[in-house]
């Protein structure tokens, strides 16, 4: 199986999303610059020294700052170990893969694509994968 590994929802105010989270829930946020977007990384789940959840089935997520450029959703992140065969896999089942794979250093290969319902969905291929 390929398990969902991340969440990404959208953003206005990175500090006063940091703020809510923390708050609300207790989750460390670390901000990342704009090399990486202004991301917000959201632990939401006790990591270990790889930034990698301890307890099986727990997910950590992300926020990325709102834009026209892009659907300002919420969506999910699938693991695979192989990005390209899963592309034409998504293509032959409906899908519609978005751009070329990106590597993201250290997290791995990563795309987006939509899914025979519209949804924006995306996958990732770990380093270690």
């Amino acid at each position: 199986m390929n398990p969902v590994v991340h969440f990404e929802m959208p953003a206005e105010d990175r500090q006063r999303l940091i703020k809510f989270y923390s708050n609300a829930f207790g989750w460390k946020m670390q901000e990342l610059g704009p090399e990486m977007g202004d991301y917000v990384v959201a632990h939401t789940a006790e990591t270990d020294e790889n930034n990698m959840v301890k307890t099986p089935g727990a997910i950590n997520g992300g926020f990325f700052t709102k834009s026209t450029e892009q659907p300002n959703i919420p969506s999910v992140v699938i693991s695979v170990e192989d990005v390209k065969a899963h592309m034409k896999k998504v293509t032959d089942a409906g899908g519609k893969v978005i751009g070329e794979p990106q590597d993201i250093p250290g997290i791995g290969l990563w795309v987006v694509f939509t899914d025979s319902e519209g949804n924006r969905v995306s996958m990732i291929q770990p380093p270690q994968m």
